[in-house]
């Protein structure tokens, strides 16, 4: 797949089913996000897959969060089943660090480039996802779950799968006109 046609044209997919990615394929999205861009070469990423078991406890965490926060019953359940939306999960925590050249916020945006990345590393072999964040990305239960320091940040769930639909081939693009200007 060309690079430009693969930027100009992503979508995410939410509905995702197996197989998810495995092997050379996984590998390569791993990779795919380490080569986000990493002022100071800090790697302020860490990646944490859950497929099978591994979603049976994220589940868990989601749901005992859910809990804790007192949310309705329907809430309590969409957070339980929200795992199960793909085959895979990948947690990407901003693992940050003082740093006097580097702030967090730095650190932070390139975790951030990686998920990109590791979706786009993933559409290009035939896989999708969709990356999600909200709540549970800050719920102190959950950072705890995923081993999160106080200066961690976790920037997202980055669902990963086939995708069940297939996507339209017309993207229209934006204009440009009210989001560009020239300094």
């Amino acid at each position: 797949m060309d690079a430009l046609d693969l930027l100009l044209n992503r979508r995410s997919a939410s509905r995702l089913a197996a197989p998810a990615p495995q092997g050379d394929a996984l590998a390569n999205i791993i990779h795919a996000g380490m080569r986000a861009p990493d002022h100071g070469t800090l790697q302020p990423w860490r990646f944490v897959i859950a497929q099978d078991e591994g979603l049976a406890r994220l589940s868990e965490v989601l749901y005992a969060a859910a809990q804790q926060e007192g949310l309705d019953a329907a809430a309590q359940d969409k957070a339980r089943q929200a795992p199960f939306r793909a085959p895979m999960v990948i947690t990407v925590i901003a693992h940050c660090e003082d740093n006097p050249k580097v702030p967090k916020w730095e650190q932070v945006v390139s975790a951030g480039c990686a998920v990109q990345a590791m979706q786009m590393a993933a559409l290009a072999q035939g896989f999708n996802g969709i990356w999600r964040s909200g709540l549970w990305t800050e719920h102190e239960q959950v950072r705890e779950a995923f081993g999160c320091r106080e200066q961690d940040e976790i920037v997202g769930f980055l669902y990963l799968g086939t995708p069940q639909l297939k996507a339209s081939t017309t993207v229209v693009p934006l204009d440009t006109e009210k989001f560009v200007r020239y300094f």
